[in-house]
């Protein structure tokens, strides 16, 4: 027989006698959910890292609230970014009418129909103003000059910005805020009058001739051949002369006004951006009754 005293004292955690624990023995590494023990907060972010998950934080909402956010690198599309979509759609639109004005001056400079494109020059810019606004509108301006500039020349890009790309900045100002067409065509006169000038001064320094004098050349034998189917036998003076031919731009431009207004009224409302209504005589001309469209609309 073996001395009792000899043998080793069984480990008390093998027979679950250790006073320190009432619970049964721990099983393997790894499954302390299944004991109830806590797991490892370590062992969580190594398995979101090994998935390529991204880690999950909790902040504090202000009712006290725990609330879950993602990282930075996987943050939700906010609003900001959504409406965002916006500033393409204005950059292509704004560079579509640009070169379709751009185009509309190269075609009239090469082959030129009269007064057919004409009308149309400061139609894109305007459009472009009244859909995205005075940005989009400058915009519009520069890239249509910067266009004619490689295409054409300097001076040339130059002669479209003065008048008609200032021209249409105007219109479509005043279009926009729903401006009277006689408050309308009176700033545009103006201004294509100052523009006329402008090209005749560019003109002059570019080719260095006086073209001034050429057409008071034209003018005054113009006058002098209605002043003989007249009867009368005066000579025209240097400042009847001046006045006919200030007289006869103002009009050349007013004209051209009222011209691109009654286009614009009939083009720019079928393209869902109308302008603001013709005056009441005009109406009544072109047998216009703004009453009908409204109902048909209505309906």
């Amino acid at each position: 027989m073996s001395d009792p005293s000899l043998e080793q004292p069984a480990d008390p955690r093998s027979a679950g006698n250790d006073p320190a624990s009432d619970s049964p023995a721990s099983p393997e590494l790894g499954s302390g959910v299944d004991s109830g023990m806590e797991p490892d907060p370590w062992d969580e972010v190594e398995e979101e890292l090994s998935l390529n998950k991204p880690i999950q934080r909790e902040r504090v909402h202000p009712k006290g609230e725990a609330v879950p956010e993602q990282s930075a690198s996987h943050q939700p599309v906010s609003k900001q970014t959504v409406l965002g979509q916006i500033v393409p759609l204005e950059m292509v639109e704004t560079a579509f009418l640009a070169s379709t004005c751009s185009l509309l001056w190269l075609i009239n400079a090469y082959f030129p129909l009269g007064p057919l494109l004409r009308m149309f020059f400061p139609l894109p810019i305007a459009l472009t103003y009244l859909r995205w606004g005075s940005r989009a509108a400058w915009m519009g301006v520069l890239v249509s000059g910067l266009l004619l500039s490689v295409l054409m020349g300097p001076p040339r890009s130059i002669q479209f910005v003065m008048p008609f790309g200032l021209m249409s900045m105007q219109l479509g100002f005043m279009w926009r805020r729903g401006s009277n067409w006689f408050y309308s065509i009176t700033l545009g006169t103006i201004l294509g009058t100052v523009g006329f000038f402008f090209k005749v001064w560019l003109l002059s320094a570019l080719s260095g001739d006086d073209l001034w004098l050429y057409f008071s050349t034209q003018v005054t034998q113009m006058a002098e051949w209605w002043f003989v189917k007249l009867g009368l036998l005066a000579q025209p003076s240097l400042a009847l002369i001046q006045a006919l031919m200030l007289g006869l731009i103002v009009v050349n431009s007013a004209v051209y006004l009222f011209v691109v207004h009654l286009v614009s009224w009939l083009l720019l409302e079928r393209l869902g951006n109308p302008i603001p209504a013709p005056p009441r005589w005009l109406q009544v001309l072109l047998d216009y009754e703004p009453e009908r469209d409204s109902d048909r609309t209505d309906r």
